[in-house]
């Protein structure tokens, strides 16, 4: 297939790109916010609402990835709306653009979390639950309610509600590794919060599941079958890095060094991809001992 991708330089983009190309052989168009510079590169510009259709024509498929990190910066009134607005916005131009096309893609995969469900407790949540409360959980439902120019045009759009993607470098994992192998790693507050996390390998695969599944539409849950606490996640990257982890951090210092971000890292998601499992998808890395292991540097 001829297929488009958003956010193709960041942590997954990168790995898809890699994987679609080398493994598929497939013909990737990457979309950029400067002027294209390869002739795999297209031009958009979500603050413009601009998208160069021509340069997506004959694409079957879109994966829509881009979007400000949530953990990149502290949670100032400034950052927490340019999180809001690269989803929300760069989601809208990107569905009315395709909606709008002659022939536009068959599937839209479109870039969501399991922020959606917010503190879930010890709660197993799968698909069916409602949206939670708080600001992660109003972007997540304003990010893929933008999505509907795409769904109204007849594009079959999926919402890859993604947990934490352990891998060595990049996201929320990339920043853990170098701290648990000086030997400085420990519990985040009383370590009982669950974390839903997946492989980076296994994140790839589910997404290019969710692009060949034909009967896949709407929310998936993009996280291994079984969700861990963080005080699990400690004890096996002590084991993995073959390192103490003797150093908890203390809820109040997680509030004063995050600042509002520090109540959905405390928080708890035990979230599982049950329409994932469903449809037929193979985990090969399901519990977190192998996932650390298969990221682990």
């Amino acid at each position: 297939m001829r297929i488009a991708i958003t956010g193709s330089t960041g942590l997954i983009g990168t790995a898809l790109v890699r994987s679609l190309r080398t493994e598929g052989g497939h013909e990737v168009v990457r979309l950029v916010r400067r002027a294209p510079t390869a002739a795999d590169e297209v031009r958009w510009d979500p603050g413009r609402q601009e998208v160069d259709t021509a340069g997506l024509a004959g694409c079957e498929a879109v994966v829509h990835l881009a979007g400000a990190g949530v953990g990149d910066h502290r949670w100032t009134a400034a950052y927490k709306q340019e999180i809001r607005d690269s989803r929300v916005l760069g989601t809208r131009t990107l569905a009315t653009a395709l909606a709008a096309m002659d022939t536009p893609p068959r599937v839209l995969v479109c870039g969501s979390a399991i922020g959606y469900y917010g503190d879930t407790g010890d709660r197993r949540t799968d698909e069916s639950a409602p949206a939670g409360h708080g600001f992660l959980p109003e972007v997540c439902v304003a990010w893929e309610d933008a999505a509907k120019p795409a769904q109204d045009a007849g594009i079959r759009t999926v919402f890859a509600r993604t947990g934490l993607v352990v891998a060595r470098s990049g996201g929320a994992w990339g920043r853990l590794f170098p701290v648990f192998r000086l030997g400085l790693g420990g519990r985040l507050g009383d370590g009982s919060q669950y974390w839903s996390f997946i492989s980076l390998e296994d994140h790839i695969a589910a997404l290019r599941h969710l692009l060949d599944t034909e009967g896949l539409s709407g929310p998936v849950n993009l996280t291994a079958p079984e969700p861990v606490t963080n005080r699990e996640v400690t004890a096996v990257m002590g084991k993995v890095l073959n390192r103490p982890t003797l150093f908890p951090v203390p809820a109040p210092v997680l509030r004063i060094a995050l600042g509002e971000f520090a109540g959905d890292v405390l928080g708890s998601q035990r979230v599982v991809p049950r329409r994932l499992l469903d449809s037929g998808f193979t985990f090969r890395h399901p519990r977190i001992m192998e996932a650390v292991r298969a990221a682990a540097p």
